[in-house]
């Protein structure tokens, strides 16, 4: 309730399960919630379904997980048109599937939660939302996303720009780019898609670098007619070609979490591939890393650094240290001018927390018990929520494989918890501390030994003071066995309290 109003307005009688998102995580969910016959909603702030799907319409966007991979797997799509699907294929696809399942109708966009507050009394959850009213809910299923509120970077005087300036993410389609100078900041997973993209439209396009990336080629290509005809008549053929990408792109969770000294391998392959793409020395060596392959995100372009042999396409490499009306001034002295600044600067990952206030028992904020790094058990459940669940929360995001893979695993761990419960005639459940204690403490040392820790690179996936809470540390398989089944023996019974009912 917003101080200096009325009491906000109840909706409807409690709900079995609120979802809060519409991305992959809130869609699968909402899937498999009407397979289940429960009563629930989903609370998108957005006006459509998508998640980051929906918001990264940059041009040039696409996934860097093969189409086979990227999707659901009770829903394979035998008619992706490339090998790696663009972001308006997989837009599509998210709306098809909610069409398909009948989910829609249990979507309200341009909702907006505000706020969550766990009530002992009744063992439900108060959902305040931004129009004053309220609902509640036996369960609550976070499915925000982990890459969901972009970053902006740190630069003085950045608000005093006159130009067009905007995020990666909240791309300005108004803004004509014919003949313009553009600056795009950052060299990342979206900016090496949107460089190539939009170089042969802008008049002079300088790119700030402040870290290179090991950048691998991509093995994109149209998928054929023939292909996508015998996935139609063939399922088992689409399955056996899923099988084989995840196997491939699994392995690679050798050098990053077991092996990090085989990785030194694969740097000559791609090494080779840099002194191919840049034949100028000098240049070569401003893109080529000096941290592990694989401690930052690796990257896939075939067109990234062939971009640069544009006379109208500039790498800056000193770093950006205010900006001005104008544009951007270097630590050289030196301002550059620009019609438009482009933020390809991602997003808060690492220390992202939650977007709006979560209340557990006792008033227990969710971001302020995270203040010293997130961590949950299973990256799903967190000890002093009860019924509380996350999609996507700390320590489940991947540095090697589709995380498509993730979010089911979590979805078959939260309906088997809600089938539990329900089946057990328990109001409530609550992760035990001890157990949530064990759990992080394993991951974090096995963390400690992978590239993402070892490789001297300073990364999103850290905190300020080194912790990784984004990703996960080992084979995906493993994950999928340790959420396979809820046992109800880590967690502890919460009864309703006495008293009234909220």
């Amino acid at each position: 309730m917003k101080a200096g109003t009325t009491p906000a307005r109840r909706l409807g009688q409690a709900l079995d399960v609120a979802v809060i998102g519409a991305g992959f995580g809130g869609l699968g969910m909402a899937i498999h919630l009407r397979r289940a016959g429960l009563r629930y909603i989903v609370l998108e702030h957005a006006q459509s379904l998508g998640g980051t799907w929906r918001d990264n319409r940059y041009p040039g966007a696409a996934c860097d997980v093969p189409s086979n991979l990227y999707c659901y797997s009770f829903e394979p799509n035998p008619d992706w048109s490339r090998v790696y699907p663009d972001q308006a294929e997989i837009e599509a696809y998210m709306n098809r599937c909610a069409d398909k399942y009948g989910v829609r109708d249990a979507m309200r966009f341009g909702t907006r939660v505000i706020g969550l507050r766990y009530e002992p009394q009744a063992a439900l959850w108060r959902i305040s939302l931004e129009d004053d009213t309220e609902m509640t809910a036996r369960f609550v299923v976070s499915a925000t996303g982990g890459l969901s509120r972009p970053k902006l970077p740190e630069i003085e005087g950045l608000g005093t720009f006159r130009g067009a300036l905007f995020h990666s993410a909240r791309w300005n389609h108004d803004f004509s780019l014919a003949g313009k100078t553009v600056a795009v900041i950052g060299t990342g997973a979206s900016a090496i898609q949107i460089v190539p993209a939009i170089a042969p439209k802008v008049g002079r396009l300088l790119v700030f670098q402040r870290t290179p990336a090991w950048i691998v080629p991509r093995d994109d290509r149209p998928r054929t007619e023939a292909e996508r005809a015998r996935y139609r008549k063939h399922p088992w053929t689409q399955r056996l070609s899923r099988l084989a990408t995840y196997v491939r792109f699994e392995s690679r969770a050798v050098g990053f979490t077991k092996a990090p000294g085989l990785l030194r391998f694969a740097e000559k392959h791609v090494r080779r591939y840099i002194a191919h793409e840049v034949p100028d020395r000098t240049l070569r060596l401003k893109f080529t890393p000096t941290y592990a392959l694989g401690c930052k995100r690796v990257l896939m372009s075939n067109d990234f650094y062939r971009t640069f042999r544009r006379e109208n396409v500039a790498l800056m490499c000193e770093p950006i240290v205010r900006a001005t009306p104008a544009g951007l001034v270097t630590a050289d002295g030196v301002e550059h001018a620009a019609d438009a600044i482009v933020a390809a600067t991602g997003f808060h990952a690492a220390e992202a927390g939650s977007p709006f206030p979560v209340l557990g028992v006792g008033g227990r904020e969710l971001n302020e018990g995270w203040r010293e790094g997130a961590q949950a058990y299973l990256g799903t459940t967190v000890a002093g929520f009860p019924n509380f669940f996350m999609i996507t929360g700390p320590n489940t995001g991947l540095g090697h494989n589709s995380m498509i893979y993730i979010i089911e695993s979590q979805i078959a761990y939260i309906m088997n918890a809600i089938a539990t419960l329900t089946a057990r005639k328990l109001a409530a459940v609550d992760v035990r501390p001890d157990i949530q204690a064990t759990y992080n403490a394993e991951i974090q040392a096995r963390l400690a030994h992978t590239v993402w820790n070892t490789g001297g690179c300073r990364s999103w996936y850290l905190t300020r003071d080194g912790r990784n809470t984004t990703l996960w540390p080992g084979f995906t398989f493993e994950y999928r066995r340790r959420t396979k089944r809820f046992h109800l023996g880590d967690y502890s019974i919460v009864a309703p309290a006495s008293g009234a009912a909220p």
